[in-house]
């Protein structure tokens, strides 16, 4: 019998949502995807000391200011975590720009370019590569920008159907639109229960994969941020999803059949819902008027900064 895990592997692009290299090799996704909270809970394993090692040595060789050297640290540790990944899947690699960038477009593309020249420097070309950047009105023109240089970009943090048509209509190459923190928002607003088949996080991922394909948008949708093996099936035939190990190992021992349930043919063929402006007072007030998404993605940001600085404190105390 094939397991669910192989069976979404025949109709979805698997990606891990890890920076452990024992995972990656145990699941064998196609690509793979990192953030400040993984890279934090990979650099904390004694198998991956080394790789912290390299980086402090490496940055008290930079100039500039001890913050800098440290900054330069965080930043070269995390290429190094990709670069390694890169050798044990096929496909790409998702590296964040910091999430204290998110309202600065300039400065996310200066990092976003920094990092592509970090990969390149160590034999790795910008087609294995994502830059990831927070869905904020600014991330989103940085992303627009790093697209036309020809760096492709996975935009997260995305928690609505707004930010998704202003990703694509940006030429954005990939995004992320969370699932289960959208779960976790209703759980604690209503106080309800959801099935998969009522769980507002997979509707929205249904909902802007229903759109990108009725618009011909070809930005790949990957879901992401999963809180149960429900909303991963219910979600099948997805372009991509990024899942945690202890979720693909559940599906790895999973015998069970697992139906399609996202089709591209089906979803492009369908009655086209209306378009949707994004101009930036139109995406600005559409956040403003969802509170689920404008409390989520300040919360993923602020979540995402704390173990940035948590990385920072390690590293600094090395250095």
């Amino acid at each position: 019998m094939t397991s669910k895990l192989d069976q979404l592997k025949s109709m979805t692009v698997v990606v891990a949502d890890t920076g452990d290299m024992a995972a990656i090799e145990a699941f064998k996704p196609v690509d793979c995807t990192t953030n400040p909270t993984l890279i934090l809970k990979a650099a904390e394993m004694e198998a991956y000391k080394g790789f912290v090692v390299e980086a402090v040595q490496w940055a008290s060789k930079q100039g500039g200011s001890r913050e800098a050297r440290i900054s330069a640290a965080c930043d070269r540790l995390a290429v190094t975590f990709g670069a390694e990944l890169t050798k044990r899947v096929p496909g790409r690699v998702s590296t964040e720009v910091d999430a204290d960038l998110s309202f600065d477009t300039a400065k996310s593309v200066a990092k976003g370019r920094a990092i592509i020249a970090d990969y390149a420097a160590r034999g790795i070309g910008r087609e294995r590569v994502l830059i990831k950047l927070a869905s904020t009105w600014e991330g989103i023109r940085a992303a627009e920008i790093l697209q036309k240089d020809g760096i492709d970009c996975n935009l997260t943090l995305l928690f609505s159907l707004s930010q998704a048509v202003a990703c694509a209509e940006a030429g954005a190459f990939l995004i992320s639109p969370f699932v289960g923190r959208i779960l976790d928002w209703y759980k604690k607003s209503t106080g309800k229960d959801y099935t998969a088949e009522t769980d507002p996080g997979v509707g929205s991922v249904r909902s802007i994969y229903d759109y990108y394909k009725a618009h011909g948008h070809p930005t790949i949708v990957m879901g992401a941020s999963f809180r149960n093996t429900g909303e991963i099936e219910a979600l099948a035939g997805c372009d991509r999803l990024t899942i945690a190990p202890a979720l693909l190992d559940q599906l790895a021992k999973d015998q069970g059949t697992l139906a399609r349930v996202l089709d591209p043919v089906k979803a492009a063929s369908a009655a086209k819902p209306p378009a949707i402006r994004v101009d930036e007072a139109a995406f600005r007030w559409a956040l403003n008027e969802d509170a689920m998404a404008t409390e989520k993605l300040a919360e993923g940001i602020r979540g995402f900064a704390a173990d940035l600085a948590k990385l920072k404190a390690m590293v600094g105390a090395s250095l």
